[in-house]
């Protein structure tokens, strides 16, 4: 039984980062396949390099200087820029799909926002189509695997 039209997944880009230096660098860079609107998912294990990852993309897209972007663990949203908002999301602390329901992720998706989301697998079935889907993968010490997806219905 189908749940709805079967997921189509692109490979953007597939890198090793080796600082966090060259982590944010990948992001600066690939802001650039990022403009509004869009939702971009981020997975990985607890420091994995999410956050350092939306440190470059936030500043690639020119809402926050790098060292203005903090993870949202405990605020759960933050929001940069002026025109063309973008929001960073933390689902770390999110426990099931009612605590899930009262974020109202769905009302900051607008025509030119851009929302970058950590912890984005907690999202389960309800994940936004098309978006970009990051998978990041601690490999030691500060060496990154990072692959980035498009996914469409």
């Amino acid at each position: 039984m189908s749940s709805g039209p079967p997921e189509v997944v692109r490979t953007l880009a597939q890198v090793e980062t080796h600082s966090p230096e060259e982590t944010m660098a990948f992001g600066r860079e690939l802001a650039k396949e990022v403009p509004p609107p869009c939702v971009v998912l981020l997975e990985g294990e607890l420091g994995s390099g999410k956050t350092t990852l939306v440190k470059g993309l936030v500043a690639g897209l020119g809402a926050a200087r790098e060292e203005d972007v903090t993870s949202p663990s405990f605020t759960l949203v933050h929001e940069y820029g002026s025109a063309g908002k973008v929001y960073h999301v933390d689902l770390y602390r999110i426990e099931d799909g009612r605590e899930l329901g009262t974020l109202g992720l769905e009302e900051l998706e607008a025509a030119e926002t851009t929302i970058f989301v950590e912890w984005g697998e907690k999202l389960g079935h309800n994940v936004p189509t098309p978006c970009i889907r990051i998978r990041l993968e601690h490999l030691g010490s500060d060496d990154r695997r990072i692959v980035v997806e498009r996914v469409e219905t």
